[in-house]
């Protein structure tokens, strides 16, 4: 037995899903989700083999939502309209639907998921969300889940990014937050206008800078609004003075 389930906030959406998956005697949908929230839960709940998954969705989108899985399901999006998301799909050979589908097309992205191994299907799905997290309409937030909980944070809240382990440490007014990504994934993803990678371990926020006060040899360290002091490369300084026009 295949094990699935759809997310979608499209009740229709939805039900057609169902429909065409009628004649498919060897899978079963465990759960219908109406958003990325239930949808996270549900995926940690049954551990599907294949997640239905809407693109755009409130809330969270859907990649946002597999950022947030731990151990990444096999997918086939379906989407509206994001016409880079669709080339990032193409790229990675991963399986879309592009909205509205028919049952012809819907049977021929089933038979194509159906006829790749197990570890070409997640393979491919992992290639998918991390193309897909260098395009703009992922560059204003960031996801991430404490707790069991999901916080959403705007990029402009964050004073600075540090590296920690195999995790970033996301740190705003609020406190810090745990991101299992790298800093090099963030050096592309944020807006270099705004945020500079002063330091192996440091990304920070220029609009937090109150001053840079030279320290041991050729070195410096950024005065944060907030007080922390980031220390400052030879290799970042100038892109630091760059980014704050000096």
């Amino acid at each position: 037995m295949i094990k699935a389930i759809i997310i979608d906030d499209e009740p229709l959406a939805r039900a057609v899903v169902q429909e065409y998956l009628a004649g498919y005697a060897q899978i079963t949908v465990l759960q219908e989700c109406g958003d990325g929230f239930e949808g996270l839960k549900a995926i940690q709940q049954h551990q599907p083999d294949l997640v239905f998954l809407d693109v755009q969705m409130p809330k969270i989108n859907g990649f946002e939502m597999l950022e947030l899985v731990e151990q990444l399901p096999s997918v086939i999006f379906t989407t509206a309209f994001e016409e880079h998301a669709i080339r990032a799909f193409e790229v990675n050979a991963v399986d879309y639907l592009l909205k509205p589908f028919s049952k012809e097309r819907f049977d021929k992205a089933l038979q194509k998921w159906l006829d790749k191994s197990d570890t070409a299907r997640k393979a491919a799905t992992e290639q998918v969300v991390e193309a897909v997290g260098q395009l703009p309409m992922q560059h204003n937030r960031i996801v991430v889940k404490i707790n069991g909980k999901i916080k959403i944070i705007p990029v402009q809240d964050v004073h600075y990014l540090e590296a920690a382990d195999d995790y970033v440490k996301i740190v705003t007014e609020e406190g810090s937050f745990l991101k299992n990504k790298t800093m090099s994934f963030f050096e592309q993803l944020l807006d270099p206008a705004q945020f500079s990678r002063v330091h192996r371990s440091y990304i920070l926020n220029v609009n937090q800078v109150t001053r840079i006060d030279p320290y041991e040899k050729e070195n410096h360290l950024a005065i944060l609004k907030s007080g922390a002091r980031i220390p400052v490369s030879k290799t970042g300084y100038p892109k630091l003075k760059g980014a704050l026009g000096l």
